[in-house]
């Protein structure tokens, strides 16, 4: 067992980001990409194997949406499986190799594919027959007055083509149960009996796929309880209690090969997660096995797995450790899978390389992406020493797309925060740009990374308009260590804010951005950034562009229009966040830019989802009313029917940004 895995050193990681701050990109002439191209589907995406390896399963664009489709990879002839018109496929995963299950959400929410008017769970036969409805999604439920009881694939069991093991709230609303789920029936078994206590989640199980490890909520504080037992009949007992507002965090992440020890993630003791070795039955920490200076490895400080431990599907076999930095980095103790990334990077130079074995272990499939270079997947043969290409997401975008630069910039309380930003392909060292500054949503989420994210489409599309755009995390975004996460619990609206202010002023001082010309965006708690930011520093940005808002917190975290307000442990969380146990207080109605649209002197385009239910749309509508009550009517608002959180429609996509184009250069030339 290593001792410890230093996936970078701190000296190189600073270094690479200095340097990458004020290298300029070569002086390229290219032609904008066009609003339709940059959220055009991909042809196709979420490949997967068959066992066999006779197929593959993807998501490919049918009637505006991602469908499911298989190809035959002898015969290269394709079939679609599904024809839906207002959601995505997402997920598809083979059982045996004749039978597919997926799940259903928006695949262009701006936090991530997300579920709040999709989940639910269904089957299909390879050949397109047999469809089945296993859990409904919750617009259904909704729609039935029903409260939303999901069932979401959880995992494979091995030899057995019939059943998967699921995770769900069949039984209790607010506890996450696993089931063994028959695929032809519907029908249930419960397998986490006698859990030990309620609103439980994230389960972890041995290589005999028994439930030995569960985190459970507790009902009136941010916070849980991790519990452990030794074997199927041995008692519960508790391993760790965690405050998410607070170190240190504690998450299991796999059963080594004897079945007892564990490996584990926390920041005892440091900033950053890191894995170490844990027996939990004498309640031990034991050795440090990996780390990195500046990133969260196996979960993150608010308690959710991350990018770490690598195993192997069928028996649980650690192969390597993995870490979402700047650019996704991978370090395996496997000699083999080692080999073959040394191999696969040989033959695939400038692109980040990932694989996975087919199940029938004869050959590999190869993912190959960079921040300038679209998805590729190739099939590897290691016998036959061969590497064809079988799938290509957005060949349209090969040789149009800029770097995703990473930084890293100091707030003005002295924590040093992350993040990337996009200059235009013909760009001089010394040219002052019209600059962007986009801010995710969440805010408590990562939701931008290298090569993908809603701040990598927004800065691609953007910068080849001639914007810089800055797309900056902020305190209280997890996955970067503690002191930036917990640092953001009871600041947002104050120095959450200060945070998007303070990026602005990096990318002045780097000498790319124009102070005077600076424009504020964002969806969903970046939409309620960019309606705040006017209110509290109004001289800061020219303009702003506020997707999905939030813009009356008692509203939002009160109504039952939202899609969480049933959950303890979200409201909790909530409360943390703002700072307050009461969300009608004054202090909510003193953050809501609802009660300070006098106040917004600059010009502001909004949009929304008249489906929305994690940011109902009422709240945009009186907040456009009340800045035109205030002589200050949105210079756009755009409100797409029969959308939720994020636009999956092209059409939707293409007029929308059609519209914040040209409201930027109405607003931003000059």
């Amino acid at each position: 067992m290593l001792k410890s895995l230093n996936l970078v050193t701190g000296a190189a990681a600073f270094a690479f980001v200095l340097v990458a701050a004020t290298v300029a990109p070569p002086a390229l002439r290219a032609q904008p990409i066009s609003v339709e191209d940059i959220w055009k589907p991909a042809t196709i995406s979420d490949v997967t194997i068959s066992p066999n390896g006779k197929y593959f399963a993807a998501t490919a664009p049918v009637k505006g949406r991602r469908n499911l489709v298989v190809i035959d990879l002898e015969t290269r002839k394709g079939q679609a499986l599904t024809s839906l018109e207002e959601f995505d496929v997402l997920s598809p995963r083979w059982v045996g190799n004749d039978r597919l299950v997926f799940t259903l959400g928006q695949a262009n929410s701006p936090t991530g594919p997300d579920q709040f008017d999709g989940g639910g769970l269904f089957v299909v036969n390879r050949d397109g027959t047999g469809a089945r409805v296993l859990s409904p999604t919750r617009r259904e439920t909704r729609n039935r007055n029903q409260r939303y009881r999901r069932l979401s694939y959880y995992r494979s069991i091995p030899g057995n083509t019939d059943e998967i093991i699921a995770s769900g709230n069949l039984d209790d609303a607010q506890s996450i149960d696993l089931y063994r789920l028959n695929l032809n029936t519907g029908r249930t078994t419960l397998l986490t009996a006698g859990r030990p206590a309620d609103r439980t989640f994230d389960w972890l199980l041995d290589s005999k796929l028994v439930p030995r490890v569960v985190k459970a909520y507790d009902k009136d504080r941010p916070s849980y309880t991790v519990y452990y037992r030794a074997g199927p009949e041995t008692p519960w007992t508790e391993l760790a209690q965690v405050d998410q507002t607070k170190p240190p965090v504690f998450v299991p992440l796999a059963f080594e090969a004897d079945e007892q020890m564990m490996q584990v993630a926390t920041n005892q003791g440091r900033d950053t997660v890191a894995v170490y070795r844990y027996d939990p039955n004498k309640k031990q920490l034991g050795e440090l096995i990996a780390q990195h200076p500046r990133f969260d490895m196996g979960a993150d400080a608010s308690g959710d797995v991350v990018a770490g431990v690598l195993t192997e599907p069928r028996t649980n076999r650690i192969l390597g450790y993995q870490v979402d930095a700047e650019k996704p980095e991978t370090v395996w103790i496997d000699e083999t899978y080692a080999r073959l990334q040394r191999m696969l990077d040989g033959a695939l130079p400038g692109t980040k390389n990932t694989f996975a074995r087919t199940p029938d272990g004869k050959r590999f499939l190869v993912a190959a992406f960079s921040d300038v270079k679209p998805t590729r997947w190739y099939l590897f043969d290691e016998e036959k020493k061969t590497l064809e290409e079988i799938a290509v997401s957005r060949p349209w975008l090969d040789g149009k797309l800029v770097e995703q630069r990473p930084f890293v910039f100091k707030s003005r309380d002295g924590i040093e925060m992350t993040g990337y930003y996009f200059l235009p392909k013909d760009y001089k060292p010394g040219t002052r740009l019209p600059t962007i500054v986009h801010i995710h949503g969440g805010p408590s989420v990562r939701a931008d990374r290298w090569g993908g994210g809603f701040g990598y489409i927004e800065g691609q599309l953007f910068a080849s308009r001639g914007y810089a755009v800055v797309v900056p995390n902020f305190r209280i975004t997890p996955g970067m260590g503690a002191k930036k996460y917990y640092s953001g619990f009871g600041t947002m609206g104050r120095q959450m804010s200060d945070d998007h202010e303070d990026a602005l002023k990096w990318a002045v001082e780097q000498g790319f951005a124009d102070p005077k010309r600076a424009c504020i965006s964002g969806a969903s708690y970046g939409g309620y950034a960019a309606l705040w930011a006017p209110v509290r520093t109004p001289n800061a940005f020219k303009c702003a562009v506020a997707g999905l808002p939030v813009t009356d917190l008692p509203f939002q975290l009160t109504s039952t229009e939202t899609d969480f307000v049933g959950s303890d442990a979200a409201l909790n969380f909530w409360r943390a966040i703002l700072g307050t146990n009461d969300f009608n207080s004054q202090l909510s109605r003193d953050l809501s830019p609802i009660n300070h649209a006098d106040k917004i002197k600059i010009p502001i385009f909004m949009y929304a989802g008249r489906d929305d239910v994690r940011t109902p749309a009422r709240q945009a509508d009186r907040m456009a009313a009340a800045l035109e009550r205030a002589g200050n009517k949105p210079k756009g608002y755009f409100v797409a029917e029969k959308e939720g959180h994020g636009f999956g429609k092209l059409e939707n996509n293409v007029a929308l940004y059609t519209q914040i184009l040209k409201f930027l250069e109405e607003h931003l030339a000059k």
